[in-house]
């Protein structure tokens, strides 16, 4: 049998083995980590059958591991090959049109929630630009369910995608989807804009790993000649949709909270605090608008 071919009648065990030694090979990170979740996934099994019943066969799933393996050594992120992402506890559908939402993005929402229960407004509006999958603002609707919300996406197919991910997760009845760049289709008032706009540097992107090169849109990832583009249209036009008092948060990449710092102060705002990730890099700003 092949290194890389798997027998219908191939226990879990032995193909645990073979499936990390493989990802090993490949200069993967966390093999046996990686490993567990791909039969999982493939297997459509929990953890703890697969540890507990090894000697099982791998059945009608041999063929899906053997495929599902191949794409993984192509560098495709797991999530990717079983289309959904797991993002605060629950699960997101994602596709090639939509960003992978990451770990440190959790805490996006982390940020913007403490600010709003901060100020104590009652029933409060939340705007989500370029929302992709809708992970941010279904997390907000979902944990904050006075809230109702608007997502703006320049893709019909991210809008789609957040629209049934809303529907997932019992927050579409208080979630309006604009088709748009930005605040362009945007109208009235909200107590929290939040956003993870595209911040990488254009020059960058070639060099970027290849799990997020070869699988995220660049549409998601290209922020400009300096990464700032993003970050200067949204804090020159968030002040006139914001309540006084409103917030912002922002997710922010290596090396930019000094400089989206300096732009959100120049335009008027003011409270501004940076939040570090699980890494201890100041990933993300919030800022409080009043008017003047």
């Amino acid at each position: 049998m092949s290194a890389l071919a798997f027998a219908g009648h191939e226990c879990r065990a032995g193909a645990l083995v073979r499936v990390a030694a493989a990802l090993a090979e490949a200069g993967i990170e966390e093999p046996q980590r990686e490993a567990r979740l791909l039969l999982c996934a493939a297997l459509d099994l929990p953890l703890a059958d697969l540890i507990a019943h090894g000697e099982v066969p791998l059945g009608g799933g041999a063929l899906r591991l053997e495929k599902w393996l191949h794409r993984r050594l192509n560098r495709e992120p797991l999530s990717r090959i079983r289309g959904h992402r797991e993002f605060r506890g629950r699960l997101f559908e994602t596709s090639p049109a939509v960003l992978d939402p990451r770990p440190e993005t959790e805490l996006l929402v982390d940020a913007g929630l403490a600010r709003l229960k901060a100020s104590g407004r009652p029933g409060p509006r939340i705007l989500d630009l370029g929302t992709g999958s809708g992970a941010i603002i279904v997390s907000l609707l979902a944990e904050c369910i006075e809230a109702t919300g608007v997502a703006v996406d320049i893709s019909a197919e991210a809008l789609a995608i957040a629209g049934r991910n809303s529907v997932a997760h019992g927050v579409s009845g208080r979630l309006t989807l604009l088709s748009g760049d930005l605040l362009a289709p945007v109208t009235g008032v909200f107590d929290l804009i939040v956003s993870n706009p595209p911040y990488i540097p254009s020059g960058d992107l070639a060099a970027l790993d290849a799990e997020v090169r070869d699988f995220d849109p660049v549409l998601a990832l290209d922020g400009g000649a300096d990464g700032l583009d993003f970050y200067r249209r949204i804090i020159k036009t968030a002040p006139s949709h914001l309540t006084p008092g409103g917030i912002l948060a922002l997710e922010l990449g290596i090396h930019q909270a000094g400089p989206v710092s300096a732009l959100a102060r120049g335009a008027g705002f003011s409270d501004i605090v940076l939040h570090p990730d699980y890494s201890g890099i100041e990933r993300h700003l919030t800022a409080q608008w009043k008017n003047r």
